[in-house]
């Protein structure tokens, strides 16, 4: 294919996306109101406790193979490096620029962390769909697309809820250490000697205690609630906390990581396409329970409508103002969009040399978008949860998101040029 054919196949998904994202944007407002901020938590509940589960689920158990399985360790490999390489630039960057004391985890949570999930389900089965695509035939490379997807979410979630989260609660609560540090001393509470206040960037006193709270989790990449609990943020870090105890808190969000239904949605699916006699139990014409597989596949075709939708309705927080310096907006922009693409194309021709790699150029696709995703509309959810930085994290997802139709456009182009 020619490389005008390639641009134009690469931009039609871009395209799709745009116009659904719009229509997100339009029924968020308050002219129709039908995306409001509590239709929205709700919407994402249902997106992250049901459709996003079982889209995983019916693509995985239907396309994937134990030896399919075992081929794909090279992935999250791949993940790791696109944190690590990003990790290590927005750091660059947070000391070069500067950024006020609340801004510097998450400048580097936006270098490091990408949508590598939602994007990818709505991108690649997209590019399958189009006519004289370069993967093969529409129907098998969709099927392929939406396993590469899925097992890409499954794997990015577990790196986001692990180094993003951790990366901003340590921001965060160094910030608040400093707060503290600046204000003078205040007479405790007599009424309750568990409660701290305190003052936060928009002036407001906020109250921490130490009570078990649901934490955010989130499907586009966007606000939801996770169905597991988590220990309150507290205003200030216990010192005295033990080797043991930190190992157990950490083994607790792996954990509460593994139970998360778009997780389980994988595992689940993964097991099933594994194992021989399960598949047969509910994959194929004369499956004896295939009515379960065209159950889940009805609900998990809407998950890419629902989550684009809901990818406007929170892109339109975006636009509302925020005290932040444009040099931070266009250094993310130049990580995400130039330098690791660049790194991705480096990393993948590597490891396709050296025989790492299955011989589907799908999977090899997928590995370089995963370079070239905007950020983790996740960030979005755990800075609501720290209540740090969330207005400033909504114009970086809002102007992240617009150069992103720009950038995956091109680089979708340069990729399938690359491979085929």
């Amino acid at each position: 294919m020619g490389f005008w054919s390639l641009f134009e196949t690469a931009s039609m998904p871009i395209l799709e996306v745009l116009l659904v994202c719009s229509v997100g944007v339009v029924i968020a407002t308050d002219y129709f109101n039908l995306l409001s901020r509590d239709t929205l938590k709700s919407l994402n509940k249902i997106v992250f406790m049901v459709f996003t589960p079982s889209l995983i689920f019916a693509s995985l158990a239907k396309t994937v193979t134990l030896e399919d399985i075992i081929s794909w360790w090279f992935m999250p490999i791949n993940i790791g490096i696109t944190f690590l390489c990003g990790g290590m630039l927005g750091w660059i960057a947070a000391k070069l620029i500067k950024p006020k004391p609340h801004l510097e985890g998450l400048l580097i949570a936006m270098c490091s962390t990408g949508n590598l999930g939602n994007i990818l389900l709505i991108i690649v089965p997209a590019i399958c769909n189009e006519g004289g695509g370069p993967f093969g035939e529409n129907g098998v490379c969709k099927s392929k697309g939406l396993s590469y997807s899925s097992f890409s979410m499954a794997l990015g979630s577990f790196y986001i809820w692990t180094y993003t989260f951790q990366l901003l609660k340590s921001s965060s609560l160094r910030y608040i250490t400093m707060l503290e540090a600046e204000d003078p001393p205040q007479e405790p509470n007599k009424d309750s000697d568990t409660n701290e206040k305190t003052t936060l960037l928009n002036g407001e006193t906020q109250e921490y205690i130490d009570v078990v709270v649901p934490v955010s989790y989130s499907t586009s990449d966007d606000t939801q609630i996770q169905p597991s609990l988590h220990q309150g943020l507290v205003a200030k870090t216990d010192k005295t906390n033990g080797f043991s105890s930190k190992l157990v808190d950490i083994f607790h969000k792996i954990l509460e990581e593994l139970t998360a239904p778009p997780t389980l949605g994988s595992i689940i699916g993964l097991v099933f396409g594994a194992t021989p006699w399960l598949k047969n139990l509910v994959i194929g014409d004369n499956a004896p329970l295939r009515v379960i597989q065209s159950s889940v596949t009805l609900l998990g075709d809407a998950t890419v409508p629902c989550i684009t939708l809901i990818l406007g309705g929170n892109l339109k927080q975006g636009f509302r103002r925020a005290s932040i310096r444009p040099v931070i907006i266009v250094t993310i922009i130049c990580v995400r969009y130039v330098i690791l693409p660049l790194v991705g194309i480096m990393v993948i021709k590597a490891a396709a040399s050296l025989g790492l790699l299955p011989s589907d150029p799908l999977f090899s696709f997928v590995l370089l978008i995963q370079y070239t995703v905007p950020p983790a509309m996740n960030i979005s959810t755990m800075t609501q949860l720290f209540n740090v930085g969330h207005e400033e994290c909504s114009v970086l997802t809002m102007w992240s998101y617009i150069a992103a139709a720009f950038a995956l456009t091109g680089w979708s182009t340069v990729f399938m040029w690359i491979l085929t």
